[in-house]
């Protein structure tokens, strides 16, 4: 690209990436992505492998990506591939590096088609790559098979939606040709969390899968359903060709002969193919990291600075301090504030699903018991004035009783028998007053 510094951005991002990882945090960064999104058998792993010219993702039938992929790529003279979690052991065979990515997604998630968010860092270095950095999410499904839980497709898209939602994420949707566009799950997800489409890019696969007199042109061209990064077509290999282990410089050289030839795309073959979308991907997550630095650096700075302040605070630190004692007691008090409250409130991070509990249980008693008990409650009624004409009296203070305290107290007559000094008369004699 010219510019040196540039080319460092997306590494840049990968160290910060690895970093998290390493830790199991993200310090509540959003750090620059591009998300790959789409339909199970839309061709995502296709246009993973031919990024890197070899096969090296997991196939078969149902769910075959069952954790997130962070799949960094580098432009390196040599080929190989390393995994975050096997640190310091380089994968030359990529047959070991697809056998690899099984073993830990069945580690995680075991062997019954179950999804795990924890992702799998996985760093590959090609002459045939550019700098890019993707995340290969699970690929999305309507029907459970096997023992996989019923609500598997709920787990996926919530899934899914915890990497799209963020600003910082730039959505590949991936959506074959040989369907009707305008049903793409890939794109329906898509347009939920970037209804403008300023931060989707549209890939369309398998168009020479599509029915004879038909074409993407439209698509395309950008003219249906239109993105602000527009569309870019791809032509994979098919399940023969894979299963022949066809060489994939040869499936790309395929791929550029299709276009070239095609009366529909011909006149836009320099912008279609999987050379074209690599440039195009590395290009614009290069300026979105470009964009997002300054944002980024703030945040980090300021994450730093709170740190440090913290750190200074344990410099010194004395478990016999008292000081220190009395600010842990507040803040556990403080904290035992808030929490109660949420509790009488039903705010709670957790609900009591087989009893009433907090100030469920306080409203039922001051709506339902209190009544019935103030009903059953024995008095003398001449004894009860006197007492709440003191009260009145004696919580004014110094202050004149205003007139409207003067009136006549009425009570109601449960009955009448010896007095029994209790507080409710007087919350009742208030509430006759000033309601």
């Amino acid at each position: 690209m010219g510019n040196r510094g540039m080319e460092d951005l997306i590494p840049l991002i990968n160290k910060l990436q690895d970093a998290f990882s390493s830790i199991g945090q993200s310090c509540n960064l959003d750090l620059p992505q591009i998300a790959v999104v789409g339909g199970q058998s839309a061709g995502k792993s296709s246009v993973l492998e031919n990024f890197v010219g070899r096969d090296f993702l997991p196939r078969g039938s149902g769910i075959v990506t069952r954790r997130p992929l962070i799949l960094q790529l580098v432009n390196c003279k040599a080929e190989y591939a390393e995994f975050l979690h096997c640190k310091g052991r380089k994968f030359v065979d990529f047959d070991e590096v697809r056998m690899e990515i099984e073993a830990e997604t069945d580690r995680l998630t075991g062997s019954n088609k179950g999804i795990s968010p924890i992702p799998i860092n996985l760093r590959v270095y090609s002459p045939n790559a550019l700098n890019l950095t993707l995340i290969d999410l699970p690929g999305m499904t309507k029907v459970a098979v096997g023992d996989q839980p019923q609500d598997i497709e709920h787990q996926i898209r919530d899934m899914l939606l915890q990497f799209i939602t963020k600003e910082s994420c730039l959505i590949l949707a991936v959506t074959p040709a040989n369907t009707d566009l305008a049903n793409s799950d890939a794109l329906k997800i898509a347009k939920e969390v970037d209804p403008q489409g300023l931060r989707t890019i549209g890939v369309i696969t398998k168009l020479d899968l599509m029915d004879e007199g038909t074409d993407a042109r439209d698509i395309l061209e950008n003219k249906l359903l239109p993105l602000r990064r527009g569309y870019i077509g791809v032509v994979n290999r098919s399940q023969k060709d894979i299963d022949g282990k066809k060489d994939i410089c040869a499936a790309l050289a395929a791929e550029r002969k299709f276009f070239l030839s095609h009366p529909a795309y011909r006149h836009i073959a320099e912008r279609m193919g999987t050379p074209h979308l690599q440039k195009t991907l590395n290009q614009q997550l290069t300026n979105h990291i470009r964009d997002t630095l300054p944002g980024l650096r703030s945040k980090l700075q300021s994450q730093m600075l709170s740190l440090e302040k913290e750190v200074e605070e344990y410099k010194n630190y004395r478990p016999d301090d008292p000081t220190r004692k009395t600010k842990a007691l507040l803040q556990m008090v403080q904290q035992f504030g808030v929490d109660f409250e949420k509790c009488i409130e039903g705010s709670g991070d957790q609900v009591d699903t087989s009893n009433l509990s907090g100030g469920a249980k306080i409203n039922r008693i001051f709506h339902e018991r209190f009544p019935f008990e103030l009903v059953k409650m024995e008095f003398d009624e001449k004894e009860l004035r006197k007492e709440i004409s003191y009260a009145i009296k004696n919580i004014h203070g110094v202050r004149q009783v205003q007139p409207a305290c003067q009136k006549t107290i009425s009570t109601p007559h449960f009955c009448s028998s010896p007095s029994v000094s209790c507080p409710f008369y007087i919350i009742y004699i208030f509430l006759s007053f000033h309601l």
